[in-house]
């Protein structure tokens, strides 16, 4: 079991956990670019930033898990951005820290120039790095001087991510509006549509006093996030799922006062069952009814599908799959591809996949046998991680 990314849907200086059965996705959430047809946005883009400085604490459910600071500076070429990320997680009862770094460099109008990311965990030590060149960019990973590199074309120039609150700053949104960005993942090479509300004003109550802040939510994938933004421009509270919390605080305070447990995750985003389920194995489909699901919620997808409040699941069959011939499987050629997070051009994974498949095997068998080791060797544990090909194989 690894740990895997939650794009930044949102969080300046966040870098949160969604535990779904058996596999964690955590946002590494590195680049967001404007939808085309925003030319306002884009425009209001060009508004000079001042020097920007945050600290915060990272809360979850009343205790202290880890701080954020965020920096943001103006520079010859544009503007310097750095986050760091500190956090103390608790898995299935173990308690695991994790450090993030990112380093971005960006134009006058904000988009990205180049970006340096690295995630340091008790095991994991993973680095990433990508560099724009007009709606090109071009990723690097792994270590240096043995980097694998992948270029993506966009079509429109990228953005930081972690700048979003200062887009809806600059883009002067009045109560009720909004506007909808495109969050673009590099580990999945994907683009999700994000929607951002400035809803209103209100006054919140901090550690110094009651404060009058604008309140803002981000709509992801049917996953709602809020911030408050007071009239000097600063985030001084961000609220997201998994009863996590950003609070801004001193850089002292930041540093200090850590608790010594935290609600394990895994509790936090399991979802009771009614019944126990017998024979799962066995099972063919499994049907499920949910409530209270918003409509924005992306639950249709190859294997299941979602209609009528009925969400079904149906086990894949490698009996039930078409025979092989030539075009079948040039077609299966893209989905082999080397990407940053599964390295199959490696050395040290095409090692291995020798060992184990014979080149007389068919694709399925090699796919079936490929299948059966990863779950005789690969330990199923968490690990607080990006879930890359290499080093798991490594690490087992």
């Amino acid at each position: 079991m690894t740990l895997g990314k939650i794009k930044n849907q949102w969080f300046a200086g966040a870098f949160f956990i969604v535990l779904f059965a058996v596999l964690f996705s955590v946002r590494l959430g590195l680049f967001q670019k404007a939808s085309s047809n925003d030319s306002s946005l884009r425009a209001a883009n060009a508004k000079a930033l001042i020097d920007k400085e945050a600290w915060m604490n990272i809360v979850q459910n009343g205790q202290k898990i880890g701080y954020s600071h965020r920096k943001i500076e103006q520079s010859p070429e544009g503007y310097t951005f750095t986050e760091t990320v500190f956090m103390r997680i608790n898995t299935m009862g173990v308690v695991q820290p994790i450090r993030i770094k990112t380093d971005g460099y960006l134009q006058p109008d904000m988009s990205l120039a180049s970006f340096i990311f690295s995630l340091q965990s008790s095991i994991f030590n993973f680095r990433l790095r990508g560099v724009v060149k007009d709606k090109t960019v071009t990723i690097y990973s792994g270590p240096w001087g043995r980097e694998s590199k992948t270029e993506i074309t966009l079509s429109e120039k990228p953005h930081l991510a972690n700048g979003i609150l200062d887009t809806a700053l600059q883009n002067d949104l009045k109560p009720g509006q909004s506007k909808t960005l495109h969050i673009f993942d590099p580990a999945v090479m994907a683009e999700r549509p994000a929607t951002i509300s400035y809803q209103a004003r209100e006054r919140i109550q901090t550690p110094n006093g009651a404060v009058k802040a604008k309140k803002y939510s981000l709509d992801f994938l049917g996953v709602k996030q809020f911030a408050w933004i007071d009239d000097n421009g600063d985030v001084i509270r961000e609220q997201g799922m998994l009863g996590i919390t950003l609070e801004k605080v001193t850089s002292r305070e930041a540093l200090t006062g850590f608790s010594s447990s935290s609600s394990d995750l895994t509790e936090i985003a399991s979802i009771p069952l009614d019944q126990n389920i017998q024979r799962p194995f066995e099972l063919k489909e499994l049907r499920v009814k949910l409530t209270h699901v918003d409509k924005n919620l992306f639950l249709n997808g190859d294997r299941q599908f979602y209609q009528n409040g009925i969400l079904t699941i149906r086990k894949e069959s490698l009996a039930n799959r078409a025979p092989e011939d030539e075009k079948s499987v040039i077609a299966l050629k893209p989905f082999l591809e080397a990407t940053p997070l599964i390295q199959s051009d490696h050395p040290d994974i095409i090692n291995q996949v020798q060992r184990i498949i014979s080149p007389s095997d068919s694709e399925t068998v090699k796919a079936n046998k490929l299948i059966q080791w990863i779950y005789r060797h690969i330990e199923k544990r968490p690990v607080l991680s990006l879930p890359n090909a290499l080093d798991t194989l490594r690490n087992r």
